[in-house]
């Protein structure tokens, strides 16, 4: 029962995120798009970052709805099977991101942030591997900070969850609830991490700027036609699925 409800909720969601949503994404690439052979300042890139973000959330908000139908029927073995699964996916951020040795978590970042500026603008020379190796070492990414409050969110979510079985909650209830514990996962209760996620956010992108800058006219014009790439493949996926019957 609770496989068939959650099965048609994301059919749903699909159907209604693909004829509704991508269009948006594709119209917000077409900005960066648009700028991309010029120099961009540390502004420009929260900008960009905060209307991504934005984007989002009648995605998030849509699924948060589908999910007040299910939720209440979750079960004490459900919410144990999910504290595997968050303890597991913990290990392998420790794995990837707490490296003991210093020399191989530097390793690992630098691996991480060339695989992303090279989806983008292409292969990078010397110098530019010398501009983003410099921006990992300098920046104030903590991936202690981060466990922990991923921590936090996995402990809120459990409770939340398990508070709204035991009180037989209505989907009034139920929906409003996931909100707020939507809200505080994107925005931590903890000043001090709030604080953290800003200082952050701003290296970010900054970073990003002087990586932009370092980039040549031809990767520039690589960073574009990817872009326009992705714009088009968000606009081929809006069109109906052709039917498949006779």
């Amino acid at each position: 029962e609770q496989a068939t409800r959650v099965k048609d909720g994301i059919r749903s969601w699909f159907d209604w995120h693909r004829t509704t949503q991508l269009e948006g994404y594709a119209a917000w690439l077409a900005g960066p798009r648009a700028k991309i052979g010029e120099s961009v300042t540390p502004a420009q890139m929260c900008a960009w970052y905060g209307q991504a973000r934005r984007l989002l959330d009648p995605a998030i908000d849509r699924g948060l709805v589908a999910a007040a139908d299910w939720v209440p029927t979750l079960t004490e073995a459900q919410f144990r099977h999910l504290e595997q699964r968050y303890a597991k996916g913990n290990d392998e951020m420790r794995r990837d991101f707490l490296q003991a040795d210093a020399a191989k978590r530097q390793e690992a970042a630098m691996r991480r942030t060339l695989d992303r500026v090279e989806m983008l603008y292409g292969r990078v020379d010397k110098a530019q591997l010398q501009v983003i190796e410099d921006g990992i070492k300098a920046s104030p990414f903590s991936p202690e900070r981060w466990l922990a409050e991923r921590q936090r969110r996995q402990r809120d979510t459990l409770q939340t969850l398990r508070l709204l079985v035991a009180e037989r909650a209505d989907r009034d209830r139920v929906v409003a609830t996931l909100r707020a514990l939507t809200e505080r996962t994107e925005r931590s209760p903890d000043p001090a991490y709030r604080a953290y996620q800003e200082q952050l956010r701003n290296y970010n992108c900054a970073f990003a700027a002087r990586v932009h800058a370092a980039m040549t006219p031809a990767q520039r014009q690589t960073a574009r036609e990817n872009l326009q790439g992705w714009e088009d493949d968000l606009r081929s996926l809006r069109a109906p699925v052709p039917s498949t019957a006779p």
